[in-house]
């Protein structure tokens, strides 16, 4: 089993909007990944993957919409973040690993007709898993996020951030307030719980190695070749697809958004000044979502 810390659960009493019943399952590596588990699941599994640097406390706007719909609403906290273990060996994160974690999780909760909702990292992790597992996914649908692909151009901001995120310190709770569409009002608390996972230095290891991993910079840990293997297939998808993309991001931006959307064959929706998190906007994320599907 790899080193790892654990986030005290004191860290996140208290936090607003985040009433959700914790769950639990262990890895393959033995680590303790946590979960939310919301909604009767008539409609199917709604699978929502959060990415850098947040934890399921992302979707806690969107679930209620989509569980009172009749989704079954599984957002897992990725290895590193959120309420899961920490593991602080820094080899051990790879996107390979990653998605092995993910992949362990659908076969452990025995998933199917899932609609996966990814965001950020959540992207290459999920839709290589949808790739992998075609009879587990019936529909897709893409926020801010990216397949790595020999075209692809990475933009100034995520070149700055591969080296921002090194920095001994970085504070990685205040990406997600100062990136999502908060109010001045909302900003210490809501800072406080995206904050919540990282204790030390140790415990942003996974926050530092995501960004550290882009395949720009580290081709084999960050999975090139497979990301763009999964970016050809996926022009193939037997199901429907949704992108949906904040039209302010800086990260990946509404022009990659159409080109990704164009590619996958699938519909479009661009938020109107709304940045890298849509799921942020919560409910109207949701209905929209439903609207789609």
């Amino acid at each position: 089993m790899p080193e790892f810390i654990r986030t005290p659960d004191e860290r996140f009493e208290g936090l607003v909007g985040f009433d959700y019943q914790p769950h639990y399952l262990r890895t393959a590596d033995g680590l303790r990944l946590h979960y939310l588990d919301e909604g009767p699941g008539d409609a199917g599994v709604a699978l929502l993957l959060h990415g850098e640097p947040t934890w399921s406390y992302l979707y806690r706007n969107v679930i209620p919409t989509l569980a009172g719909a009749g989704y079954r609403c599984i957002a897992p906290d990725h290895i590193g973040f959120g309420k899961s273990d920490k593991v602080i060996e820094d080899d051990w994160y790879t996107l390979d690993a990653h998605v092995a974690t993910l992949q362990g999780v659908i076969e452990e909760l025995d998933l199917a007709d899932i609609t996966l909702v990814c965001q950020d990292w959540g992207g290459p992790n999920g839709l290589i898993t949808a790739v992998d597992l075609p009879d587990r996914f019936r529909r897709l649908v893409v926020l801010n996020t990216w397949l790595h692909h020999d075209d692809y151009e990475y933009t100034d901001r995520l070149i700055e951030w591969n080296t921002l995120s090194q920095t001994p310190g970085f504070d990685f709770g205040v990406v997600g307030y100062q990136m999502a569409p908060w109010s001045v009002d909302e900003a210490d608390t809501l800072h406080a719980a995206y904050a919540a996972p990282f204790t030390d230095e140790a415990s942003k290891t996974g926050a530092r190695r995501w960004p550290w991993m882009l395949p720009f910079a580290e081709p084999e840990a960050g999975g090139a070749t497979r990301q763009a293997a999964a970016y050809a297939a996926l022009a193939d998808w037997d199901g429907p697809v949704n992108v949906i993309f904040g039209d302010s991001d800086d990260v990946f931006t509404a022009a990659w958004g159409r080109r990704f959307a164009d590619h996958l064959g699938a519909t479009l929706d661009l938020l109107a000044d709304v940045g890298h998190f849509p799921q942020e906007t919560g409910p109207l994320l949701a209905e929209l979502i439903l609207e789609r599907v």
